[in-house]
Formats: C-alpha cells, structure tokens, sequence
C-alpha cells in the first residue's frame, strides 16, 4: 500500500462539509485525476429502485451546508429527485487516499443561480443542453446530431464541432426551463482517510434539517469515530 496521508484529527472537527471543501482543493491542486469534482450521485425511485453515475460537484457551501450539482430536470435522475427528493453522494480520491460520502434532501437551486452558472458554459455546450433530451431513447447518433444541428440553426448559430468553428464565440444560448441546478442538503457526511496497516480513519457526522419555508433550518452537527 502507498504512504498513507494526513489522517483525521482529534477532537473532530465540528463542521465536515469544510473539511469536504478543504479536501476538493487538495484534490484539485494534486492534479491527479482530469475531474477532481466528479461525484457518483445516487438516486433512487418510490419503490426503492436505485441508479446511479457520475456528476460534478459545482460548489460546496459549508455554511448552512449544502453542495451543488447540475443536470437536466427531465432526466431519470431529475424525475427520481421529483418523486424521491433524497440522493447520496460519492467523491473518492484514490490518489490522495481519501473518500467523502454526503447524504440528504435534495432541492432545486434558485433560477438565478441557474442562469448564472449555465452563461459561464461555452456555447456549444449550451447548445447541447437545450437539444439533448436527456436519458430518452434516440434512434441513432446521426439522429442526435440532426437534432442538435436543427436547434443550432433555429438559433442563428454554429454547428458545434463543424471545422474552423470558436469555441469560444459570444453567442446568446439561454437556458431552457428543462436544465438547471440541484441543491443537497446533507444530514450526513462520512469521511474515511486510508491508514496503514487498513487502520483508516473514519468519521460520521449527522444532524436534522428542519423545513423552514423553501430552505432547511440545519441544526447542529454531531459526530462519532467509526471503525474501518
């Protein structure tokens, strides 16, 4: 096994969605893998069908503790999160010997945020996000294409990946009402560090998220050490 890393300290610490963000950083800075925000989220139906895949993690906001993701609102996971509003998520940086699972409520981001977030993407990726009828069957990848090229022209703009074509063009895609940002709520963050000899360190934290309105009202956080 490599060397392991820095383990968790004691006392714990009293906010781990901190930590969380510290350890994003690290994960970033390391350089060790293309996508250090990539997240399995997993979802799951009314009658406990669940599913899961990989998401990025746009934002952590320790304070008052949610973290921020982004998909399409009609694709199997947006119409799971409709019907069953709770996810958990998996972020594992082996390179770094570190692994964060978070649990809670999921709730849309505000539309402002949406907006903002979905102006910082290039526009071809835009593009897609309004022509692709996330996770419905297709009859084929020309079928795909045609139907991004038909949004294309419908707008005024480029065929993405057409030669000699900027990606970096200032062009006006707004965002579909289809296509937005998802908030999750944690009442639980698990952190493990590896340790030698598979003494890991590992920690849960929990706590209630009382509804106040269309946000949560969290209370305080407690923790416990937990055996590898």
């Amino acid at each position: 096994m490599a060397e392991h890393t820095e383990l968790l300290p004691d006392p714990l610490p009293a906010e781990p969605l901190l930590v969380v963000s510290r350890w994003l950083a690290d994960a970033r800075a390391a350089r060790s893998q293309p996508n250090a925000n990539s997240m399995v989220l997993a979802t799951s139906t009314p009658d406990g069908k669940p599913s899961a895949r990989v998401v990025l993690c746009k934002d952590i906001v320790p304070q008052p503790g949610y973290i921020v993701f982004y998909t399409n609102y009609l694709s199997s996971k947006g119409r799971q999160l409709q019907s069953n509003p709770r996810a958990a998520v998996v972020m594992h940086w082996d390179a770094l010997h570190r692994q964060v699972r978070i649990e809670g409520l999921v709730t849309r981001a505000p539309a402002s945020d949406s907006d903002t977030y979905f102006a910082s993407r290039s526009w071809d990726k835009r593009l897609s996000a309004r022509a692709s009828a996330q996770s419905e069957p297709v009859a084929s990848r020309a079928a795909l294409e045609a139907a991004v090229a038909q949004e294309a022209r419908r707008l005024g703009a480029p065929i993405p990946g057409s030669a000699g074509v900027d990606e970096n063009l200032k062009i006006n895609i707004p965002r579909p009402p289809h296509w937005g940002g998802y908030r999750l709520w944690a009442d639980a963050v698990e952190l493990w560090s590896e340790g030698a000899a598979r003494i890991h360190d590992r920690a849960r934290w929990t706590r209630v998220l009382a509804v106040s309105g269309d946000t949560f009202s969290p209370g305080a956080w407690s923790v416990t050490r937990l055996q590898p």
